[in-house]
């Protein structure tokens, strides 16, 4: 087929190309715009048909004709129909320039008139179609779209290569897509220029998978079911929807254990070879698919004696690995797994879960073939259950836990101690230690529904707050409910309080409110021996007094560090280890600040607690951050925001740490976008903590963008917010230096001198040495504005010293910067920035190191004086980004050069420069440069 210039597909329609495919849409995209051609490949319902129709979309508004050509395997047998698609509609457009032979054997080929065979008409059949594609050509662009080309006819296969090798410099861009298993690309390439990209699409992240499916309007699901949806769709985009359509459609979710229900669409795709094995081969393979490990001597265990014959068949049908890692049984793709697993009827998958039972050597598993072959409720199969669920939560695996207390919920009779109400709240507390807090609300609210006993009430009423997360505010109506059901037991009253501290500082931003109830909380527990929540809420109040700059911090710190520890809460990121490792961190001492929170982050990965492991990787990357290691800080801030977005746990945190990352070692617009979101997504919450500290982000990353306005306008907000919250420490936030050196680059010197003598009075107090050399670097700044420029340029140089013995390297490396500048603005002569950029180097600070280069470029340019007077005025129309990019112009700098140094996309300088031509009348570069030469412009 063949569409002319006004092809359109708006990119609003394609909303599944963003999900999980930018990387490889970036790089067909560049190569696409340098002129080149693009082959993506990859297997069946892995996207490329989509990805292939929005580059289509995007590329056809520059190409004169776009040919389209889509096959089928139907039809792969039919000689010339891939041409046919391609140039019958433009053939009566290029007929009358081929030669006659040519036009002759193209018009046989595509009608179907005559009997032309690539055998008999073959040269001319090939110089056909090469002189039609240039004919094309000459009146502009071709791009030719051609999907699913396994399935080409060979004819039209090798015509299409024979031009393709013969274009040249001929414009003419192919854009091509195949199915391909594995890497086996290569022979498809023969169809495309030489200078094809090929492009691979591999599966997608659980987080794409899930925001997939959120975007097909399958919301709503827990976090444990995307993550069975991932697992067995191995991220393929087109078994993950057909897996949530079929969730959708079903009465009855899955039961704890059970493989999620595969629809017949996908059942058909990945099972149609089944039939081709014997009844004991499949039942061999069922067995298989009911382990968690399958292996041969597993299987000979259950009973299955010619497993390695039968295995080694379904191998050479492609429904197992070819190559299997070790002793495993591994299935070619989940999916087949799953899939077998829900054709069989339900009595051969209780009689395979039976055989496992006995067969399986760990005792978690045969306590879950056990519950998986059991009909009803039998107290034995839930005690056996029960046990199993605490020796995964010992193994550091509490998600499993959950799934098996869930199992011996189910299994546990209604008159049974511990009842299954019991059991399943069991399971909801570990499932919120796993991070699957959807489930775990799903699990308390089906409990308080009948529950009627207090402490079950209150422990239900717990889970659902624990799963609210920050979002305090929206779960605000459960703790009347939850005090009431309390009563007067001490224990429980504990609970309800220490909820409340939380809710006090999250939804009411009082810290000295949060203080009280913690305390209150701390001393309940201690009288009912509730050892576990009294050493939550004594970190609780010893942080609060900590951020307070509060006198008892040091105490209360210790009695919460004091003798008998809870194993868990010990790591908890809410308990008292983290509290130690913020007071170290605030007190310079990074060092061990490092070792405390490393040896917190290994605990948390061996017991599976999630949302702890998030924390802190959140902190070690702030720590390496505080340390000017920005390249190993914003690895782990890009891990935990990773984990946050998988698990659904932290998000705000996590990309408010992150934007701090990469304003300092990455990109500056992504961390933008990352503070912008923190700020909002803080502010939806309610969440008075942390909207000021995403704020402060933001300031500092406006800061490094070299938008001083805005970064007054951020933190003069968090100046505000913090004083209503109570919190005096500034090492908590650390962003009173930077609103300093904005205010005074905005000309707001007494303000700015007002924010460092009220910041230093605290931090005097506190001993926050740190902090202290931040103000007086703000402050030499303060007196350089003033004209004071040796009294800065010594209190420079003294700063940097102290912040060097303090191991701050990246607020070292911001003085040295500061003071070459102060020494540039001082007069004529060499600048040294070198200092500089060794230390931004060191740090691997790179939007920093581009303010040196910007600098550095920025005084040779005033050395030479080069300038003439005519180009200040005739820029004086602009805004202040059009001149900045302007006179980088003017330099010679390119389009990727100026938005390296102004932090900005390439894009973005792109459209700038085209508001340049048009205010200025000109109509390219070339006319920026006469303007800099003083020369007339035509």
């Amino acid at each position: 087929m063949t569409v002319r210039r006004d092809f359109q597909e708006p990119a609003r329609s394609r909303p599944d190309l963003v999900i999980g495919r930018e990387e490889p849409f970036t790089a067909a995209r560049e190569q696409l715009g340098r002129g080149g051609s693009v082959l993506l490949h990859g297997p069946a319902g892995i996207g490329k048909s989509t990805v292939l129709r929005a580059l289509a979309a995007d590329y056809a508004e520059a190409a004169r004709t776009v040919l389209r050509c889509s096959a089928t395997e139907s039809e792969s047998h039919l000689p010339f129909l891939a041409l046919a698609d391609l140039l019958g509609l433009v053939l009566d457009k290029v007929s009358d320039k081929l030669p006659a032979a040519q036009r002759t054997a193209l018009e046989s080929a595509l009608t179907g008139r005559g009997e032309s065979t690539l055998q008999r008409d073959g040269l001319a059949l090939r110089l056909a179609v090469l002189s039609a594609l240039r004919a094309l050509a000459a009146e502009g662009p071709v791009l030719v779209v051609a999907d699913d080309v396994q399935w080409l006819d060979p004819a039209s296969s090798e015509l299409l290569g024979f031009a393709a090798r013969r274009l040249g410099d001929t414009p003419v861009t192919m854009l091509c897509a195949v199915r391909t298993d594995g890497q086996e690309y290569d022979r498809h390439l023969r169809t495309s220029p030489p200078d094809t990209l090929a492009v691979r699409l591999g599966p997608l992240s659980r987080a794409q998978v899930s925001a997939l499916l959120d975007h097909r309007g399958y919301t709503g699901l827990p976090r444990s079911t995307v993550r069975d949806i991932h697992r067995t769709s191995g991220g393929n985009p087109l078994f993950a929807l057909e897996l949530g359509r079929a969730l959708a459609e079903s009465p009855t979710p899955p039961r704890p254990g059970e493989p999620l229900p595969v629809p017949t669409s996908l059942r058909a795709l990945v099972l149609s070879r089944l039939e081709m094995l014997s009844a004991e081969a499949r039942h061999t393979l069922l067995v298989a698919s009911a382990g968690a490990r399958p292996t041969l001597s597993l299987l000979h265990a259950a009973g299955r004696e010619n497993a390695e014959a039968e295995t080694a068949r379904a191998a050479e049908l492609g429904l197992l690995a070819t190559e299997p890692e070790g002793p495993t049984v591994r299935f070619a793709h989940p999916l087949i797994s799953a899939a077998l697993y829900a054709e069989a009827p339900a009595h051969q998958r209780r009689a395979a879960h039976a055989a496992l039972s006995t067969a399986a050597s760990d005792p978690i598993e045969r306590a879950r073939h056990l519950a998986l072959a059991t009909t009803g409720t039998d107290p034995e199969v839930a005690a056996r259950l029960a046990g199993a669920a605490i020796l995964a939560r010992d193994r550091g695996a509490p998600s499993v836990a959950a799934s098996l207390g869930l199992l011996a919920a189910r299994h546990t009779p209604a008159d049974s101690v511990p009842g299954p109400d019991e059991r399943r709240l069991q399971a909801a507390e570990d499932a919120i230690t796993a991070g699957e807090v959807d489930l775990a609300r799903d699990i308390a609210r089906e409990v308080l529904t009948r529950a009627t006993v207090p402490a079950e009430r209150v422990r239900a009423w717990m889970v659902v707050i624990e799963a609210a997360g920050q979002a305090l505010g929206e779960v605000d109506a459960v703790f009347p409910q939850a005090l009431a059901d309390a009563g007067d037991d001490p224990r429980l009253l504990a609970l309800v309080h220490y909820q409340l501290a939380w809710r006090a500082l999250v939804v009411e931003g009082d810290f000295a409110e949060g203080r009280e109830e913690a305390a209150h909380a701390a001393d309940l527990a201690a009288r009912a021996g509730d050892r576990r929540t009294e050493l939550l809420a004594l970190a609780f109040q010893a942080q609060a007094e900590t951020l307070m700059g509060h006198p008892d911090a040091p105490a209360t710190i210790k009695r919460a560090l004091k003798e008998p520890q809870d194993p868990q809460v010990a790591c908890h990121h809410n308990g008292a280890g983290s509290t130690r490792f913020r007071w170290l961190l605030m007190s310079d001492q990074l060092p061990e600040a490092r070792n405390t929170v490393t040896a917190l982050l290994r605990e948390v990965r061996r017991r599976g607690m999630v949302e702890s492991e998030v924390h802190f990787l959140r902190l070690l990357a702030e720590t390496e951050l505080r340390a000017g290691h920005c390249g190993r800080a914003l690895d782990l801030a890009r891990e935990s925001l990773r984990l946050a977005r998988d698990s659904g746990i932290g998000e705000v945190a996590s990309a408010m740490l992150t934007s701090l990352a990469e304003a300092s070692g990455g990109s500056v617009e992504q961390a933008l976008a990352l503070a912008r979101e923190a700020v909002e997504h803080a502010e939806e919450d309610g969440d008075q903590i942390y909207v000021s500290r995403a704020l402060a982000a933001l300031g500092y990353v406006q800061l490094v963008a070299g938008d001083a306005p805005e970064t007054v306008r951020s933190l003069r907000r968090v100046r505000e917010l913090e004083h209503g919250l109570g919190v005096t420490d500034p090492a908590r936030g650390r962003w009173h230096g930077d609103l300093a050196e904005a205010l005074v680059r905005i000309g707001e010197l007494a303000e700015a001198q007002d924010v460092i003598d009220v910041t230093r009075e605290q931090a005097l107090r506190l001993g926050r040495e740190s902090v202290l050399a931040v103000l007086d670097r703000a402050e030499a700044l303060v007196r350089a504005a003033s004209g004071e420029h040796d009294a800065a340029v010594g209190r420079l140089t003294s700063v940097q010293d102290r912040l060097s013995k303090l191991g701050y390297g990246l607020e070292e490396a911001r003085a040295a910067f500061e003071l070459a500048r102060l020494r540039a603005r001082r007069g004529p002569g060499p600048t040294s920035y070198d200092e500089a950029a060794r230390l931004f180097r060191r740090c691997r600070a790179l939007p920093w190191l581009r303010q040196v280069d910007a600098a550095v470029a920025a005084g040779a340019t005033q050395d030479r004086q080069a300038a003439p007077a005519v180009a200040p005025t005739a820029l004086e129309g602009l805004a202040s980004m059009e001149r900045q990019v302007a006179a980088l112009v003017m330099e010679g700098a390119t389009n990727r050069e100026i938005a390296g140094r102004l932090f900005i996309s390439v894009k973005t300088v792109e459209a700038t420069l085209t508001r340049v031509y048009r205010k200025l009348g000109i109509r390219s570069r070339v006319d920026i440069v006469r303007l800099a030469a003083g020369r007339h412009v035509k």
